[in-house]
């Protein structure tokens, strides 16, 4: 009995030993797979991008996550990681189009912003008392329901006299907002706090190459009507970083999860 025990202890531990190698293996494997697919995904398909400001509502709140989609506009080395040189300009490159929410890195530091299309090349845009002019006619602009956001822990209204309680008690901002509608048809809300300087500008032709950007929330955004500073204005952008276009969001959080925010298209 001894002699046919002792084989069997013997041999099973040097059959498992293979297979184990064979899992640690096999899971490496899957790892570096998993790793290519992620870097290949976040490379030419889509980006993840957090809504750092108030620039950009009421579409935009601060606390959304998004992704959004590389393909639209192209590939240049703005929108590659590792800042990869593929050259000037970009490759499969297209043009946005007017109204487009894009991601784009700022003309002189390089970090990302994100704000809403309006002038594309040969466009005239300009600014009357509030009033967007987009190649010499009014961009139709209509008062709808007030915005109203309840505030964050800390944070304060734009003025003082936006301020409100909702009806839980909670303080929140009360925005004046209205609808606008560009030639192409794309509509989307924008808010007006009131006449501010960048509320009159001259007109602008945007030249080849380039695009004129700016935030919905009109009174709060440092966007394409005034010129490039490093960590504000952003002046007119260069075609070459456009990094790419929002398309939908997959987290939002302001005093809490806002479900109702999420899996939303921008």
């Amino acid at each position: 009995m001894t002699d046919n025990v002792t084989p069997r202890e013997v041999v099973e531990p040097k059959k498992a030993k293979p297979e184990e190698k064979e899992d640690w293996k096999s899971f490496g494997w899957f790892l570096i797979k998993l790793v290519i697919v992620v870097l290949l995904f976040r490379t030419f398909v889509f980006t993840s991008f957090n809504i750092p400001s108030e620039s950009m509502m009421p579409r935009l709140l601060v606390g959304d996550y998004l992704f959004a989609q590389k393909w639209s506009y192209g590939y240049s080395r703005y929108s590659l990681p590792f800042d990869v040189d593929v050259g000037e300009g970009r490759v499969f490159a297209s043009l946005p189009e007017h109204g487009d929410v894009a991601i784009f890195k700022h003309p002189i530091d390089k970090s990302d912003y994100i704000k809403r299309v309006i002038g594309l090349p040969g466009d005239t845009v300009q600014m009357v008392d509030g009033q967007l002019v987009l190649n010499g006619e009014p961009v139709p602009k209509e008062r709808i329901e007030d915005f109203v956001v309840e505030l964050p822990v800390g944070e304060r209204c734009y003025s003082g006299r936006f301020a409100m309680q909702t009806e839980t008690g909670m303080p929140a901002c009360r925005y004046p907002q209205y609808r606008e509608t560009l030639p192409n048809g794309v509509s989307y809300n924008v808010l007006d706090l009131g006449i501010v300087g960048v509320d009159n500008t001259p007109p602008v032709v945007v030249p080849d190459g380039h695009v004129f950007m700016m935030g919905d929330n009109r009174d709060n955004s440092q966007d394409s009507r005034r010129p490039s500073v490093s960590g504000g204005w952003v002046g007119l952008v260069p075609t070459e970083n456009l990094v790419a276009e929002a398309s939908f969001m997959y987290w939002s959080w302001g005093n809490g999860v806002r479900w109702n925010r999420i899996f939303e298209g921008i």
